[in-house]
């Protein structure tokens, strides 16, 4: 499967953002899905999941309350709607998709990712 973002660009704080995932040549219905992100000089931070059925959704610590996952499968995306953005939500974010075993924000569990959309919060 092939994994695309967009959506990604600079915002001010404060400010909301929804980024967006196409999914194709896959089965995406079966997919779980996540988005990670990954600052720079940061460590990969888990950030949202969705189960394939849509039925569970997971969130980051730092994102909770602020940050919502959506999918739908008939068009094949994923979206993340962010909102009350903070400078230290700056990162690239990646799409990713597979089957959680050990747990949502392992991700060694999401077999495909995409190549990032930059996201950028200035104060």
């Amino acid at each position: 499967a092939q994994l695309v973002e967009s959506g990604g660009k600079s915002v001010q704080a404060g400010e909301s953002l929804r980024l967006s995932c196409v999914v194709s040549g896959g089965a995406f219905r079966y997919y779980d899905m996540a988005w990670f992100r990954q600052g720079s000089g940061k460590e990969r931070e888990f950030v949202a999941a969705i189960r394939f059925s849509g039925d569970q959704t997971y969130y980051g610590d730092s994102v909770k309350g602020r940050f919502v996952i959506f999918r739908d499968n008939k068009k094949n995306t994923v979206d993340l709607q962010m909102n009350i953005l903070y400078p230290e939500d700056t990162a690239v974010y990646y799409c990713a998709g597979g089957a959680i075993v050990n747990g949502p924000s392992f991700s060694r569990d999401y077999k495909y990712w995409g190549q990032g959309t930059q996201v950028t919060v200035s104060s």
